[in-house]
C-alpha cells in the first residue's frame, strides 16, 4: 500500500468518527474526494504546516464546503492541526464548523453556498499571474455545482486570462442531496463542454491514486486552465454507503461506524 493510500485510509476513519461524534451529515460527500486530498496533500501540493502564511504555498479551496470532514481529517494527518482537535467537530464555539472555515489553520476561504470556490480561486490565480508568482490554485468542487452558473462564468474568465495556474477538480460521483446529477439537471457532455469553455479536461478514476497525480502534475504543462473530471464513487471505501444516495445526510449509528471501521482496516491491511 502506497504512502497517499495509507493517508487517505486515515482521513476516512477520522472522518466517519467525526460524523458519527457530531451526529453530523454529508459522509458520502467526504469519502468521495478521500482519495483526491491524499495526492494532493501527499504527493501533489506546496505547503508548510508550520507557517500557514508561506507565500510559497499552493493554494487549495474546498468549494464543496459541505464535505468538510474529509478537509479538517487531511490537515490533521499532514499537521495543520492537532488531531485531538478533530474531536470537537459541530460543537458549540469549535472552529471545525459543519461547513468548512477559513478560521481553521491550513484552510484559505470558509465554503458552504455553492458556486463560490471557483470564482475565488479564479481570483487568486489572477493575483499570482499578476504577481508573478509560482504558486498553484486547486479548486474541488462536487458534480451538483455545476449547476451554478458562477461556475461557467469563472471558467470563461479563467481562460480568457489564461490562467494555466489554475487547476479544478470535479468529484464527479453522480449523485446530489436528494437524487442522480442526470436527473436533476444533467451536465453531459460535461468533457466537451468544459472544452468548448477552453479548458484543458483530464478525465479520470477519482479513486486510482496514480492517475490522480499523473492528472494533477502534468496539469502543470497545459497551456490552459485546467479542469480534472475525477469519477468518484459516493460514500467509497464504505460497501453500505457506496452509490447511495441517502448517505448525502444521514449519519452512522454506532453499529454502523463499527462496520465501517472494520470494512477500512480489512480493505487496506
Amino acid at each position: 500500500m502506497s504512502t497517499t493510500q495509507i493517508l487517505a485510509n486515515r482521513i476516512r476513519q477520522n472522518a466517519l468518527k467525526m460524523v458519527h461524534r457530531a451526529k453530523a451529515s454529508h459522509i458520502g460527500s467526504a469519502l468521495s474526494i478521500t482519495d483526491i486530498l491524499a495526492v494532493l496533500y501527499g504527493e501533489v501540493m506546496n505547503f508548510n504546516p508550520a507557517d500557514q502564511d508561506y507565500k510559497l504555498r499552493d493554494r487549495f479551496i474546498l468549494s464543496k464546503g459541505h464535505a468538510c470532514v474529509a478537509v479538517y481529517s487531511t490537515l490533521a494527518e499532514v499537521g495543520f492541526i492537532p488531531k485531538e482537535q478533530l474531536e470537537t467537530y459541530g460543537d458549540d464555539f469549535s472552529w471545525l464548523m459543519n461547513h468548512i472555515s477559513h478560521k481553521v489553520n491550513g484552510v484559505e476561504f470558509s465554503t458552504g453556498s455553492l458556486g463560490h470556490g471557483l470564482p475565488f480561486g479564479v481570483g487568486k490565480a489572477l493575483a499570482a499571474k499578476a504577481r508573478g508568482e509560482t504558486w498553484r490554485t486547486f479548486v474541488l468542487l462536487s458534480d451538483g455545482e455545476m449547476d451554478e452558473g458562477t461556475n461557467w462564468e469563472a471558467l470563461m474568465f479563467a481562460a480568457h486570462h489564461k490562467l494555466t495556474n489554475l487547476t479544478a477538480i470535479i468529484d464527479y460521483n453522480k449523485l446530489q442531496s436528494l437524487d442522480s446529477v442526470a436527473n436533476t439537471l444533467g451536465l453531459e457532455p460535461l468533457v466537451d463542454k468544459l472544452k468548448a469553455f477552453g479548458c484543458a479536461v483530464h478525465e479520470i478514476d477519482g479513486h486510482d491514486h496514480r492517475l490522480i497525480a499523473e492528472a494533477l502534475l502534468s496539469s502543470i504543462a497545459d497551456e490552459k486552465p485546467t479542469v480534472i473530471v475525477a469519477h468518484t464513487i459516493k460514500g467509497k471505501g464504505v460497501s453500505f454507503m457506496e452509490n447511495r444516495v441517502e448517505w448525502h445526510y444521514k449519519n452512522p449509528n454506532d453499529e454502523q461506524l463499527t462496520k465501517a471501521l472494520a470494512e477500512l482496516e480489512m480493505t487496506y491491511a
